[in-house]
């Protein structure tokens, strides 16, 4: 079983060096590894190259979805690793991922910074998505604990450093790189769910994510994204019938996280990323795989009954709390 690895890298040459370093320590090591470089402009490249990956140059900043997809479009392996640059592997990381024999694998990725010496905080787990397409990544921010160390059923793994079986993409598609980066993983999940393709969360196989090393978790560019990519979401897979029933729930969660931009002093780039999103809405229509509104309407409340089980063991966020008490979502 040949895996090759695809790397999106935009400067940052040290993060790299460490995880180029992880790969090379792999006991199940990739056959090739691929780094896709979106215009560094610091040695990153040529560090790659010298550690003996394949260098594939995009010319510019084509965006993480981009990047992949091209990487994807060039590997030989049976199956695909896709790193983010800023993460880093447990030697065995790879082989806990094969054994479980699943379409597509992630692991338990803790945060490379830990608050507390000894205490490990959840970077990301998996996604779940609520009716009124904003996600959560689920633990992320929230001590590791027994909850998430359950290995579990999931359509939507975090890009951040997974394993997909190179046969999955003929069916379900790549990357929807009008996204550039953010939900485009997200947005691969609803698709892979509606195919009724179910990967697996194996909490033993783990990494540490540095988290938003290129820009910043509440960098003005990063909400514009985010913004714009949740309306995309509503557009590519929401039929007109479902966004009616669903009207409110979708006002909730839309302003509730604006409202959290705003906290943030992100409050216009969050604006921006609205207009963009509405501007870009009959497009995406066009050119999205709506999905069977059967299928969304049992499959989301059972994303919020998720959520709302998590939040209410390890504590609630004022964004989720606020959103179910005004939708009675998550419990039904």
């Amino acid at each position: 079983m040949s895996i090759t690895a695809v790397v999106p890298v935009w400067n940052g040459r040290d993060l790299l060096a460490r995880l180029l370093a992880s790969l090379a320590a792999q006991t199940t090591p990739a056959a090739e590894v691929l780094v896709v470089d979106n215009g560094s402009q610091d040695d990153a490249p040529e560090l790659a190259f010298r550690l003996g990956a394949r260098v594939i140059p995009m010319g510019r900043n084509a965006g993480f979805a981009a990047a992949v997809n091209r990487g994807i479009r060039e590997a030989r392996g049976e199956w695909i690793a896709v790193l983010n640059s800023d993460v880093e592997l447990a030697p065995d990381y790879f082989e806990k991922l094969l054994a479980v024999r699943a379409p597509f694998a992630t692991g338990k990725i803790l945060q490379a910074a830990q608050p507390q010496p000894g205490q490990a905080v959840i970077d990301a787990t998996f996604d779940a998505l609520c009716r009124g397409a904003t996600a959560w990544r689920v633990g992320s921010g929230r001590a590791d604990g027994p909850i998430f160390s359950q290995e579990l059923a999931i359509a939507s793994p975090p890009w951040t450093a997974v394993l997909i079986r190179a046969d999955v993409f003929p069916r379900v598609g790549f990357l929807e790189e009008t996204f550039e980066s953010y939900l485009e993983d997200v947005d691969f999940g609803m698709r892979c769910a509606a195919l009724h393709i179910q990967g697996r969360y194996v909490p033993t196989a783990l990494a540490r994510h540095r988290g938003s090393a290129t820009l910043g978790r509440w960098h003005p560019e990063t909400v514009r994204r985010i913004a714009r990519n949740q309306l995309l979401l509503l557009a590519r897979h929401y039929s007109s019938r479902l966004i009616l029933r669903w009207l409110w729930p979708i006002l909730v969660a839309q302003l509730l996280w604006g409202a959290v931009a705003l906290r943030h002093g992100t409050g216009f780039a969050w604006l921006r990323g609205k207009w963009q999103g509405l501007s870009a809405f009959a497009d995406a229509r066009g050119n999205g795989r709506r999905l069977d509104a059967e299928f969304l309407k049992k499959w989301l409340p059972e994303n919020e009954r998720r959520i709302h089980e998590i939040q209410q063991a390890t504590g609630f966020d004022s964004y989720w709390r606020l959103y179910f008490f005004l939708t009675r979502g998550g419990t039904k």
